[in-house]
């Protein structure tokens, strides 16, 4: 999901061109500095990953997350073993069913004497304030609001009037335990993130991490904790009226209850693989790794003039692709630059394979039309397109490490929120990062680097193997104009499993000049 939804996107367009934002930050609030805690080694998780990091020096291990029930649990687990501190750094977090569920693991931790600090975007945080002001008054629980706005009863209102600032994102997404073990990877918090939408899914991939990473993670949640752009709770929603403890209580246990959430329950306690960490029989992957990440400063400075940024360094590690590139992300719109970067690596003999959203898979059809002014050239250029099919399913969906793309009950859709780049079947990155101007320009990004051809190959097999089911392969027929092949129906002209609607919105942001934006 995105910063900037259609109708968002409509009011920053006009604000954009007509009032032209104002780039003021609240006056300064003030704040106490805290910084994750070091002392953690005899805590039940330091005592299980000591031993298992001093035979791995310098090395991270890594245990892959593709399933969303397993990612709720993991994280529910990791919060209930939590004995020290936990930090949770978030774009979105729901007040649906997993994401109320996981405040209440969040208040339950702190009732026992756990520090925890979430850090949340406040971009998405409409509705939540009562919640959140609950949580904040908890003795041993701190609330930040990244790049939070002022007005909280007239938030369009706000994001209309200061527009230059509000437009500028925290998509981070880090889970981090007693210092000692982290999940880090695209998935936000809520219940289309954990595969409990009934509506619709998204596909995502994370790493638990313990060894070298959780350190670096911790080092950059403290950089944006402590940053000028992070907002404490208790001023931001002053005069805020707190949900009552009373109704809080009543809410989890109504969700707890309900055949929905029962039946999730069901399913992750099912799953040994969130138990495999505190049970000390962890199949982990020893690599030496890399966190990177932008500077939280980037959303105070003009696009493009901050030096602190994640794509540079992430480009250098990867380095130039010999043979593959493998590129996995949601909202992909390559600029003239990236096209041609692409196109120049196809035409020396690398294969260039990139995975996106079709227009009936994606969430944001803005954001698909930027894509989609660039894909003749790329096909042209030899760079090869799939785009993920709205009922996205793997057959049979067993546990075996592979990508669970899972059909759900109800006729549910899927769309794709992975950001995954492998180059060579030697090196990846996993986070938040999408190939997109917002990413680079606008957003703050964090992801980590891994160098293992193992877990590299990962993303390759699972593509080579799945593919041909859950995507779509774009080809130019002899006239120029796309066709879209499948290997359940006949080729196809025109957006397959769209309707004249959906086609009409495309074509019309294809006409706009709103590429910075997506």
């Amino acid at each position: 999901m995105r910063s900037t939804g259609l109708v968002h996107l409509l009011l920053a367009i006009g604000a954009a061109l007509w009032l032209g934002g104002c780039s003021s930050l609240p006056e300064a609030w003030p704040k106490t500095a805290s910084y994750a805690l070091n002392d953690t080694a005899d805590t039940r998780l330091g005592r299980a990953i000591t031993p298992l990091a001093q035979a791995n020096p310098q090395r991270t291990g890594l245990l892959t997350l593709t399933d969303g029930h397993e990612g709720f649990g993991m994280r529910l687990t990791l919060a209930e073993a939590a004995e020290r501190s936990i930090d949770v750094q978030t774009f979105i977090w729901h007040a649906d069913g997993t994401g109320m569920v996981l405040f209440d693991q969040m208040r339950r931790a702190a009732q026992r004497g756990v520090r925890v600090r979430l850090l949340i975007d406040d971009f998405n945080t409409i509705g939540l304030d009562p919640v959140l002001t609950l949580l904040d008054a908890e003795p041993n629980l701190e609330v930040r609001l990244f790049n939070a706005s002022t007005d909280r009863e007239h938030r369009l209102l706000s994001l209309l009037g200061d527009f230059k600032r509000l437009n500028r994102r925290m998509h981070n997404k880090s889970f981090t335990v007693d210092n000692q073990v982290s999940v880090v990877g695209g998935r936000n918090i809520g219940d289309e993130y954990f595969a409990a939408n009934i509506g619709g899914n998204f596909i995502d991939l994370e790493y638990v991490v313990v060894g070298q990473a959780p350190a670096q993670i911790s080092l950059q949640f403290d950089r944006y904790w402590n940053s000028d752009v992070a907002h404490p709770a208790a001023v931001v929603l002053r005069g805020v009226e707190p949900m009552s403890a009373r109704d809080f209580d009543a809410r989890i246990a109504a969700i707890r209850a309900s055949p929905e959430g029962l039946t999730y329950a069901a399913a992750f306690d099912g799953d040994a693989l969130v138990h495999d960490l505190l049970l000390q029989q962890p199949a982990f992957v020893w690599a030496h790794t890399e966190v990177v990440y932008d500077d939280p400063q980037k959303v105070l400075l003009p696009p493009g003039e901050h030096d602190g940024l994640l794509l540079p360094r992430l480009l250098d590690a990867m380095g130039e692709p010999k043979h593959e590139l493998d590129l996995v992300s949601p909202y992909f719109v390559p600029d003239e630059a990236a096209t041609q970067m692409l196109i120049g690596l196809a035409q020396r003999g690398v294969r260039v394979r990139v995975l996106t959203n079709s227009l009936a898979a994606t969430d944001e059809v803005a954001v698909h039309a930027g894509y989609a002014r660039h894909r003749v050239a790329l096909l042209r250029g030899g760079v090869q397109l799939y785009e993920l099919k709205p009922s996205a399913a793997s057959s049979p969906a067993e546990r075996d490490g592979r990508w669970h793309l899972l059909r759900r009950p109800g006729g549910s859709r899927t769309g794709l929120h992975a950001k995954v780049f492998t180059v060579d079947r030697e090196r990846l990155f996993v986070g938040s990062y999408n190939l997109d101007p917002r990413s680079h320009l606008l957003n703050t990004e964090m992801g980590l680097l891994v160098f293992s051809p193992q877990l590299a190959a990962f993303t390759p097999t699972v593509l080579d193997e799945n593919l041909p089911a859950t995507a779509y392969e774009l080809k130019l027929s002899e006239s120029g104009q796309i066709v879209w092949y499948s290997n359940d129906a006949p080729p196809q002209q025109e957006e397959p499993e769209t309707d004249a609607w959906r086609r009409f919105l495309d074509g019309f942001f294809r006409l706009l000049p709103i590429d910075e934006l997506l």
